[in-house]
């Protein structure tokens, strides 16, 4: 037992368009490694501390209309600096399974490709002020972009309807759809630069289906 406890854990991040299923997904396969017996530990980006969460708001919201695109990314990056030090890298260090719902993959394509920021002075602030933390494997969810940003709306509005006050989080949802394709564009250039980290999971079919897919290249990949 103490020699399992003084592994390094595994991280696992889960990218691609909002309403893809990342969050869906990333419950399933958080459960399915419980039931083996695994320490997960479930947190997302922007957010996963107390100051990420508040620095989310500032991002997603609606109302946050002119956030220059250089401002945007620094406050990702901040968010992402406070959630290494204070969950990942101390889960890890216990030896607990990391699942994150977005990583730096995230900023290099919304920022650096939708943003037209490009990605170098993405993945420079990565290794300043990430220390160039790297997933152990990323599951990148590939759909339909139209049909998953459609979706996403749809997830909004029923928010918006049910009185989710202070949960507006469709300030991405709002851009074109020129966007999202540069969005689509820069992820797959980061999965044709990283092959090894990055694997593309067909989403098209039901969530089981999608989940079985996830849980054979968790097998395959780390083992686990």
């Amino acid at each position: 037992m103490m020699r399992q406890m003084s592994r390094r854990g595994k991280f696992i991040t889960f990218e691609g368009l909002d309403g893809t299923g990342k969050s869906t997904q990333m419950r399933r396969l958080a459960a399915a490694l419980r039931k083996s017996g695994h320490e997960v530990v479930e947190t997302r980006e922007p957010g996963g501390t107390a100051t990420g969460e508040k620095i989310r708001k500032v991002l997603l919201d609606s109302e946050t209309s002119a956030l220059a695109p250089l401002a945007e990314m620094a406050l990702m990056f901040a968010s992402r600096a406070q959630h290494i030090a204070e969950v990942i890298e101390p889960a890890l260090a216990a030896g607990s399974i990391v699942l994150c719902d977005r990583f730096t993959d995230s900023t290099e394509a919304y920022q650096g490709g939708g943003r037209k920021l490009g990605s170098p002075p993405v993945r420079e602030l990565h290794r300043v002020l990430c220390g160039d933390l790297q997933p152990d494997l990323t599951i990148l969810l590939e759909a339909n972009p139209h049909v998953s940003v459609s979706r996403a709306r749809k997830r909004n509005r029923r928010a918006s309807r049910a009185g989710a006050r202070g949960h507006d989080e469709s300030r991405f949802e709002q851009e074109t759809r020129a966007f999202f394709m540069r969005v689509r564009e820069s992820y797959m250039a980061i999965a044709k630069r990283e092959p090894g980290r990055v694997v593309i999971v067909d989403a098209r079919g039901t969530p089981g289906q999608t989940h079985e897919r996830i849980v054979e290249v968790v097998r395959k990949k780390l083992r686990i």
